[in-house]
């Protein structure tokens, strides 16, 4: 394990399969883009799992910047726009590396682990993870340059007062009910 995985790992809490995963997306990245400072590298990711700190360790596109963008489409797939290049490139982990491990995860996810499936749950999540840090790029990634337009840059817009709860809010985000302008968690309770 080099130095960037274990700190990937330790900003991410524990290390896993999908730790991995993002780390060797992210790895292959950088071979191409420099780290994103502020928003010169854009990350459209189409999950929400581990994968995703350490794309946000190693490249620096992060939620907080706005250079990283999720369409939840349940896929370990990544697009990283470079604005400075004007490209994109597509990247789909295909490793197939977590088959069989299905049905430990559900039992999982119910709270029916009992101790020898944890163990076969640990023993499976380090096989897993070592296959995913030595396997070669092209066993693992689909790797396409794609034809996107640029993501909109982050924009910060003025904030308005909630007329229900008091706090502020994004001008943009906010709502309108019973002659009230109302922050996105005021209209829903007032109104869903």
């Amino acid at each position: 394990m080099d130095d960037d995985f274990k700190e990937a790992a330790e900003f991410h809490g524990h290390i896993c399969p999908g730790i991995a995963i993002g780390y060797r997306i992210a790895k292959y990245v950088k071979e191409h883009y420099p780290r994103s400072q502020d928003e010169e590298l854009v990350c459209i990711a189409e999950n929400k799992s581990c994968s995703i700190d350490a794309i946000q360790f190693m490249l620096g596109c992060t939620a907080g910047k706005g250079n990283l963008l999720f369409k939840d489409y349940g896929k370990q797939a990544f697009t990283f726009y470079s604005r400075d290049k004007n490209k994109a490139l597509r990247i789909y982990f295909r490793g197939g590396i977590l088959k069989g491990m299905d049905e430990l995860r559900q039992k999982m996810a119910r709270g029916e682990l009992g101790p020898e499936d944890r163990e076969r749950m640990a023993a499976f999540r380090s096989q897993a993870t070592e296959k995913v840090l030595s396997a070669r790029d092209e066993d693992i990634l689909t790797v396409e340059e794609v034809d996107i337009p640029a993501p909109e840059k982050a924009r910060i817009h003025p904030s308005l007062k909630c007329e229900e709860c008091g706090e502020e809010f994004m001008e943009i985000l906010g709502r309108t009910a019973g002659g009230k302008v109302l922050c996105k968690g005021c209209f829903e309770r007032l109104v869903g």
